[in-house]
């Protein structure tokens, strides 16, 4: 779940199929196996492919089971794309990818990946992936009438029973559509994949990066096929013990922070934005907004924005301390403000695509996936009381983002049980984990407990810092160069290691 924030992807707008055939044969040839590389552009209008194309890159589909206990049986397909070494002589080994979300496309990371890396990417066959049931890959879209279903539960038990309605009925639409295949939708599942190309790719051992739930996953890799990895980069991991349903929980500090840190630059700028001169004043705009949603929703455009969806809207929009993205969000706030006055709203261009993506069915191929991996690796209380009471005690100190954090999921009423216990992450892989002191989303503290989890890691932090999603994306030369030294090298740093803004 981005516009690049990993908590709103891209959306891969594809309808599901199934394929059921026999499982292609796996043998270990360095020159890729049976996968069958071709142009990675599907039409005229197909931007990223193109943008592959131009690059050099290479994309294929891979044969995986459905149910990997049984590999003769229904199967599904994997879209990869492979942009090769161009530094034969010096090449390290192939590089999986994963941009997180769950549900994200990893098609075009290559492309941004190598960017990253500048002359270290010479050495790597950098592969993107769209994992199972998302982008190009067999698909799962439970045709909801939203998109991503996160929302807050509002100011009333009336507003909060709302919510359990909505989120029963997307439970219910998945059902019916998509029975046979979620319980193969789970990040279990996804590792196993990721063997899977390895096996067809020829190679003993792969690298990986992964970026948010992409790091989690990388994570469970390690802990499933022990020895399989060469040099592992992930970035704003998150705590491995709390991810599933309820991994928002207590990250309502965190979130305060930013928007904190958000008021007072805003604040700064009140002749450009007219929020307040002072970040109190900032805070009270917003605070304002917050409450005429609770009166009616704001109508911004086409769309009409409830008090549900608008600490959400807040959430993502404060989550990055990059000046390009707090002026996006001074924007849309100003937008939002308008609205809350009963002024004409015209959203720009990322708030239209936000509301898009959260209250249309444009959301849905993204959030479908996403949900059906959330769900299916760990089981959420199926009281709705137990979330009520959970918000109730978080409102008292977290008046705007407890009953965000702590509100119910699809996954309280979710048709299946997961098919295994969640992964216990403890081994010994080296690993170089990034988080930012000041991240939103997965937190600088699961950072620190991804770091315990995997004891032969090094903890990479970014002091000071709002932001998710740091290696190559946040701009910050110290972190970028500590992992690309790392790639180049195989070599850890000696000791945990600190970059400052």
């Amino acid at each position: 779940m981005r516009t690049r924030n990993r908590l709103v992807p891209a959306l891969a707008l594809i309808a599901l199929s199934t394929v059921a055939s026999t499982v292609v044969a796996l043998p270990a040839r360095a020159d890729g196996g049976p996968l069958d590389w071709k142009s990675c552009a599907q039409g005229s209008g197909d931007a990223v492919g193109k943008e592959l194309d131009r690059a050099g890159a290479r994309c294929a589909e891979l044969t995986v089971p459905l149910d990997h206990s049984k590999p003769g049986g229904r199967t599904i397909k994997l879209a990869l794309s492979r942009l090769p070494a161009t530094d034969r002589a010096h090449r390290v080994g192939t590089m999986v990818l994963n941009s997180g979300g769950p549900g994200e496309s990893g098609l075009d990371m290559p492309l941004r990946t190598r960017a990253a890396m500048k002359d270290v990417a010479a050495r790597y066959d950098l592969v993107g992936l769209d994992p199972r049931f998302v982008g190009r890959s067999t698909p799962l879209d439970c045709g909801w009438p939203v998109g991503l279903w996160l929302r807050s539960a509002g100011s009333t038990r009336a507003r909060f029973d709302h919510q359990v309605a909505v989120q029963r009925d997307l439970a219910e639409r998945c059902a019916r559509s998509n029975a046979d295949v979620l319980p193969y939708a789970n990040t279990r599942d996804t590792a196993r994949d990721i063997d899977l190309v390895r096996r067809v790719l020829g190679e003993r051992r792969i690298s990986f990066l992964g970026y948010s739930y992409g790091g989690y996953l990388g994570a469970v890799y390690t802990q499933m096929f022990p020895g399989r990895t060469d040099r592992v980069v992930l970035d704003s991991p998150g705590d491995p013990t709390t991810w599933g349903p309820r991994a928002t929980r207590g990250t309502e500090d965190e979130a305060e922070r930013a928007l904190r840190g958000w008021a007072a630059w805003a604040a700064g700028r009140h002749g450009t934005y007219g929020l307040g001169a002072t970040p109190a004043r900032v805070l009270a705009t917003v605070n304002a907004i917050v409450a005429a949603a609770q009166d009616r929703p704001l109508r911004v455009g086409p769309y009409e924005v409830d008090d549900q969806a608008v600490p959400y809207v807040i959430f993502v929009g404060s989550g990055s301390d990059r000046p390009e993205a707090r002026a996006e969000f001074a924007s849309t706030v100003r937008t939002l403000n308008e609205a809350a006055h009963g002024r004409p709203a015209k959203p720009g261009p990322e708030l239209d695509g936000l509301l898009a993506f959260v209250l249309t069915s444009a959301g849905s191929p993204f959030a479908s996936p996403a949900a059906a991996i959330f769900c299916g690796d760990r089981a959420a209380p199926r009281d709705p009381d137990v979330y009520w009471n959970d918000i109730q005690r978080s409102r008292t100190r977290h008046p705007l983002f407890g009953p965000l954090k702590n509100n119910v999921w699809p996954c309280a009423f979710w048709p299946n049980q997961p098919r295994e216990s969640l992964t216990r992450v403890a081994n010994p892989t080296p690993a170089l984990i990034v988080s930012a002191t000041g991240d939103t989303a997965t937190t600088y503290e699961g950072g620190r407990a991804m770091h315990r989890a995997l004891t032969g890691s090094r903890l990479l932090t970014l002091r000071g810092a709002t932001a998710h999603g740091i290696y190559g994306e946040y701009g910050n030369a110290c972190v970028d160069a500590t992992v690309n030294a790392y790639l180049a090298t195989g070599v850890l740093p000696g000791t945990d290691a600190v970059c400052k803004p």
